[in-house]
């Protein structure tokens, strides 16, 4: 597109710069958008309650163990993440702090093994034994 200067002999420009238009809109439509409020969309997801009476933390040792189809149980009953997490949260309110044995199988996926210890060591427990470990002896 071409502009013209307007001629030599002094008559007006007929043609409007809109360039600097467009950049007050732009800039305008930018603080526009900024300004919008966030729009927030709710879900209501009725969750499970727990029972506080069927929390089985013992205070003086738990036992953590993973059986060879990846399953993990809290004292012998079957838990998940979440859960164990409760449980070793509720643990560290205990003084002194209980131990917890940890016990995965030898035939356990090594991927289950690793989630679960990462669980424990985000839960901050102070106390952990590893149990069984003689029964790799003779491997190495």
């Amino acid at each position: 597109m071409s502009m013209s200067g307007g001629s030599d002999d002094g008559e007006p420009m007929m043609e409007m710069n809109t360039t600097p238009l467009i950049d007050v809109l732009l800039v305008l439509l930018i603080m526009f958008i900024i300004t919008l409020p966030i729009q927030t969309h709710a879900v209501k997801v009725d969750l499970p309650q727990n029972n506080p009476n069927s929390v089985q933390v013992n205070a003086d040792k738990n036992k953590v163990s993973i059986d060879p189809t990846g399953v993990v149980a809290w004292n012998g009953q079957p838990v998940d993440d979440v859960t164990l997490r409760q449980f070793l949260d509720q643990t560290k309110t205990i003084d002194p702090e209980p131990e917890l044995h940890f016990q995965p199988d030898p035939a356990a996926r090594y991927e289950v093994v690793d989630r679960i210890l990462a669980v424990i060591k985000k839960s901050g427990v102070g106390k952990l034994g590893f149990i069984g470990n003689e029964q790799y002896r003779n491997d190495f």
